[in-house]
């Protein structure tokens, strides 16, 4: 193994990953006991940080680009059938099946909070921030789609967790703690290189998760 593990993770992405792990919690936790105050909040926070995500897929390292690791059909049957080599090539960041997982994720989470901004419970007490714009009816079906979904990312959580435990038994390949780290170290002689984006194009990440957080708190009535 190298002696100088690469850097592959950069913070915002560390940051983003570990905390969805914790507000996904929070507001699983807070579903089930019906504390809708702090669930408003964790989905609030959790809009923000998928909108930071998406902005980072674009203008954020290459280890983090959307271009970078979404690859085609071919691609991906490729990587599976060679799931179990151990000439398997090097990846840095996400393997092809590992950004199918990410963006199964991603887009199953936008949903999720999309239909939980216009869900209302069986009372009309507790409603997303824009359910003023649907009939009562549909925004029970909203808040239907709003349960459903987060049944199939616990589905898609309980996968990525599966597959972490996978690479760690059987392909002796510590998915973890690169992600805590940033660094990951690769068999010498292995090419493995990321670009990073400089530390002001956070900023306007920034604002736009900000900006979207505030526009869902009002309503986007100002």
């Amino acid at each position: 193994m190298s002696d100088k593990p690469a850097k592959i993770w950069d913070v915002p992405t560390r940051l983003f990953h570990w905390a969805l792990v914790i507000l996904f919690g929070v507001s699983w936790y807070t579903a089930e006991n019906t504390i809708m105050d702090v669930h408003r909040w964790s989905g609030y926070a959790i809009l923000g940080l998928v909108a930071f995500r998406i902005y980072w897929g674009f203008f954020g390292p290459s280890t983090a680009r959307f271009g970078s690791f979404i690859k085609g059909p071919k691609a991906i049957a490729s990587y599976v059938g060679g799931l179990f080599s151990k000439a398997q090539g090097v990846v840095a960041g996400h393997n092809p099946l590992g950004a199918l997982s990410v963006m199964a994720l991603l887009i199953v989470l936008i949903v999720h909070i999309w239909f939980g901004l216009f869900a209302v419970d069986i009372d009309g007490i507790e409603s997303g921030p824009l359910s003023y714009l649907l009939p009562f009816d549909e925004g029970r079906k909203a808040a239907a789609i709003h349960h459903l979904t987060f049944s199939v990312l616990l589905v898609l959580a309980g996968l990525h967790i599966l597959a972490i435990a996978f690479y760690l038994i059987v392909k002796h390949d510590n998915l973890i703690g690169p992600m805590i780290t940033g660094r990951k170290k690769y068999p010498e002689g292995a090419e493995v290189s990321a670009r990073f984006a400089p530390l002001w194009m956070i900023l306007p990440g920034l604002i736009i998760a900000g900006a979207l957080i505030y526009g869902v708190m009002k309503g986007f009535r100002f």
